[in-house]
C-alpha cells in the first residue's frame, strides 16, 4: 500500500516539457506524469488540432496542461518552446525529448535533404532545447531530469535507416556527454533504446514505406519473441521513473528497451 502511494506522488514535483507529446509515446508519458501526480506539463508537436486535443484530453485527467505547437527541426521554434514554456510553467525541471524524424534512406540512396531533416529533428533539436532548459535550471541552481528517447537502431539499424540509426547514435552520445557535464548540477540526463513500437506513427510509416497490409500489427507481433511490439504505456512507466527523484543518482544510463539483446546471435 506505502509503495502504491508513493508511486501516485514520485512525479508531484515534475513540471515537464514533453516534445512529441501529442500522440503515441510522448501522450503515454504525459498521462503517467499525471498519474503520478504531475499537474502542470507541456506538450509539442506539429498538428495544432492534435495538440489542442491532446492537451484537453491531458487537463481532463487533473492537470494544467498545455500545447505549445513545435518543429523541432527548426530552431527557432526550438528557442520558443523554451521560452514559452518556461514562461507557461513559472519553471521546468523535467524534459522529454520524444519528437523524432523516423523517414526511410539507406546510405546509397539518402539524400542531403533527408540527411539533413534527420539530424535537425533528432540531434540539433534536442541539443538546443536541451541547452535553454539546462541554462533555466542553472540559472535557478535546481536539479532536473532529462530523457531522451533513442532507438535500437542506434546500434546498427536496417539498411533503410542509415540517416535515423546515425542521428540516434549521436543522441546516445549527446546523453552521455550532458550527463557527465551536469552531474556536480544535480541535473541528470538518461536515454533510452526503444525497440519496435505500436504507437499512430508507426502505423503510417509501415503504410507509406512499406505497402503494409491491415494486419500488419498482427503479423508483427506474431513474428517477435514476445508476441508483441513495445507498447508506449509500458514504456511510459520507465520515462516516469527516470524522470521521478526515485531514480536517485541514476544519470548517463541507456537503457535498451526490447526484446532483442544486442549483440545476440542465434545458436
Amino acid at each position: 500500500m506505502g509503495h502504491a502511494v508513493m508511486m501516485e506522488h514520485r512525479n508531484a514535483d515534475t513540471r515537464a516539457v514533453i516534445t512529441g507529446g501529442t500522440q503515441g509515446l510522448g501522450y503515454a508519458i504525459a498521462c503517467r506524469l499525471i498519474e503520478e501526480g504531475a499537474d502542470r506539463l507541456v506538450i509539442s508537436g506539429r498538428n495544432m488540432a492534435r495538440g489542442e486535443r491532446a492537451a484537453e484530453a491531458l487537463c481532463k485527467l487533473g492537470a494544467q496542461c498545455i500545447f505549445i505547437p513545435a518543429d523541432v527541426s527548426k530552431l527557432e521554434d526550438c528557442f520558443k518552446l523554451v521560452e514559452q514554456s518556461i514562461a507557461a510553467l513559472g519553471h521546468v525541471n523535467a524534459l522529454v525529448n520524444s519528437a523524432a524524424n523516423t523517414g526511410r534512406g539507406s546510405i546509397t540512396d539518402t539524400t542531403p535533404d533527408v540527411f539533413e531533416s534527420h539530424f535537425n529533428t533528432n540531434v540539433r533539436g534536442p541539443f538546443f532545447i536541451m541547452q535553454g532548459i539546462i541554462n533555466h535550471l542553472l540559472a535557478e541552481k535546481r536539479p532536473g531530469s532529462i530523457v531522451n528517447i533513442l532507438s535500437m537502431s542506434g546500434y546498427a539499424g536496417q539498411s533503410f535507416l542509415a540517416p535515423y540509426s546515425a542521428s540516434k547514435g549521436a543522441l546516445t552520445t549527446l546523453t552521455k556527454n550532458v550527463a557527465n557535464a551536469h552531474v556536480t548540477n544535480r541535473i541528470r540526463c538518461n536515454g533510452i533504446n526503444a525497440g519496435w513500437m505500436d504507437t499512430p506513427g508507426e502505423a503510417e510509416i509501415q503504410k507509406i514505406w512499406h505497402d503494409a497490409e491491415k494486419d500488419w500489427l498482427q503479423k508483427a507481433e506474431a513474428s517477435l519473441p514476445m508476441g508483441q511490439l513495445v507498447k508506449p504505456d509500458q514504456l511510459a512507466a520507465l520515462v516516469a521513473y527516470m524522470l521521478s527523484p526515485e531514480s536517485g543518482v541514476m544519470t548517463g544510463s541507456i537503457v535498451d528497451y526490447d526484446q532483442n539483446i544486442a549483440g545476440a546471435v542465434p545458436e
